[in-house]
């Protein structure tokens, strides 16, 4: 319990960053693995049934309020954010995984499924990309981008002018984000050089002649330019398409109605350009910089190149099944997970192989459903849902995730999940982590580690049946 308790002190991020987001997550997930233990609560709630079964015991009013108004109490005044420091940051990442020599760092995009492919190499994973949940005054509407664009612009210009390395990528989205935004607004920004927390983990920690794997995810938006280095995004990536949040449909306007909105669409900023997607995409300016730092001090860059976030997914998932074999291991289970809600740890320790889903949408559970459709049949098969309060247009019904579990032979499953709450069931961080280490008894040793050549060899042998290059 008391090192449990050291951990969560350690893993909380500075105070200009959200804990519940993808970026910070991820990489809390993936220290946690490489210190040997496991991600329960997400790294941030307790690992309690009892806990789930009082949360979810509220009516819904009462828990989307404690969501919310805890969320926010992350949330950065305006005014203050002249003072963020993107190196702290850095630091922070850095600080979450054992100081030591890897033959390998990872760094760029972020990527559920590249942090399960780190945890099986045993390497880090230098994330570019991070949020900064800042306070949105009372009168910004959730449904008026022009508004919330125009009111972000003098915030905006005291965190770049403190932060000339960073690019701000102000993300909002009505339909996914939808409670959060009464709240917050979201400020995803980009490293456009390395700094020098991150130069230093690097000269520290990875081999001489060894490699930098850069994750390089080419997902764009339509964005608008307000200003240098700070750009607009409406909508994210998920149930609607680019072109739908700015056209609109009858669903969207189905949505909103019930959603008691004043509007039936959205009036958007018109974009003048397209750039790197604000959650997952990479801006290449950072790459120039790693190949600058590479060649100054006798590294080796290489590129996982792909276009769609789960492009990943199929290619890691059938990765770890390989690794399994040459292992004399039989990949048996395989668990989907979804968006931050992950277990490198337990998914490891069993043997299973993960499918990382980027979020609870319909087309997220097709990209499961396609893989599955096409693969040798696993015996069994589970699903992590994840749970956000919205009954979001393109969520994934559960009759979708159903349609997906029955392609296992054996077992198709939730794991810590109560279908009758979806996807209102914020009970599930509270049990996943526990639920998965009881419902899959086999154990393995989380040694050998995958090495790049092997990486590399199941790239080659393979590389005509993925969306996913590896380039130097």
């Amino acid at each position: 319990m008391l090192s449990s308790l050291l951990r969560h002190f350690h893993n909380r991020t500075p105070w200009f960053t959200a804990n519940f987001d993808s970026c910070s997550a991820l990489a809390k997930a993936l220290g946690n693995y490489l210190h040997g233990h496991a991600f329960a609560g997400v790294g941030e709630t307790p690992n309690s049934e009892l806990l789930a079964e009082v949360i979810n015991l509220m009516p819904w009013e009462l828990q989307k309020s404690v969501y919310v108004k805890g969320s926010s109490k992350e949330a950065v005044s305006p005014d203050k954010l002249g003072e963020v420091n993107a190196e702290e940051f850095s630091e922070w990442v850095t600080g979450l995984y054992p100081a030591k020599k890897y033959p390998v760092i990872l760094i760029g995009s972020s990527n559920g499924a590249a942090v399960h492919m780190a945890a099986a190499m045993g390497i880090p994973w230098l994330p570019q990309t991070f949020m900064i949940p800042v306070e949105a005054p009372d009168h910004l509407s959730v449904d008026d981008p022009i508004e919330r664009m125009e009111w972000a612009v003098e915030p905006a210009r005291q965190l770049l002018s403190a932060n000339p390395d960073l690019q701000l990528h102000h993300m909002m989205d009505p339909n996914q984000d939808r409670p959060m935004l009464n709240a917050i607004s979201y400020f995803r920004v980009k490293r456009l050089q390395l700094g020098a927390a991150y130069e230093e983990f690097i000269t520290n920690n990875l081999e001489k002649g060894s490699t930098l794997l850069l994750l390089d995810c080419r997902k764009s938006w339509p964005i608008t330019k307000v200003d240098t280095r700070h750009y607009f995004q409406f909508g994210g990536l998920g149930g609607i398409t680019p072109e739908g949040y700015h056209q609109g449909s009858e669903e969207i306007s189905e949505f909103l109605r019930r959603n008691e909105s004043d509007v039936e669409k959205w009036t958007a900023p018109k974009p003048d350009g397209t750039g790197p997607e604000s959650e997952w995409g990479f801006e290449p300016t950072l790459g120039e910089d790693i190949t600058r730092f590479a060649q100054e001090n006798g590294y080796q860059v290489q590129r996982i190149v792909y276009e769609e976030p789960e492009d990943l997914s199929p290619f890691v998932a059938d990765l770890y099944h390989w690794w399994y074999e040459q292992r004399s291991m039989a990949a048996k289970t395989l668990i989907a997970d979804m968006f931050f809600l992950l277990e490198p740890y337990w998914t490891i320790r069993t043997g299973s192989v993960p499918f990382w889903l980027a979020f609870n949408s319909k087309s997220s559970v097709n990209r499961l459903k396609e893989y599955l459709r096409k693969t040798a049949p696993y015996e069994n098969v589970y699903i992590l849902p994840f749970s956000n309060g919205v009954k979001a247009v393109g969520l994934a019904t559960l009759e979708d995730m159903k349609s997906a579990l029955s392609y296992a032979r054996n077992t198709g499953d939730f794991i810590g999940f109560d279908p009758s709450l979806y996807p209102f069931d914020f009970g599930i961080y509270a049990r996943y982590q526990k639920e998965m280490e009881e419902r899959l008894p086999l154990r393995y040793d989380m040694e050998p580690s995958l090495t790049l050549v092997q990486l590399l060899a199941f790239a080659d042998q393979t590389k005509s049946e993925y969306q996913v290059k590896i380039v130097s």
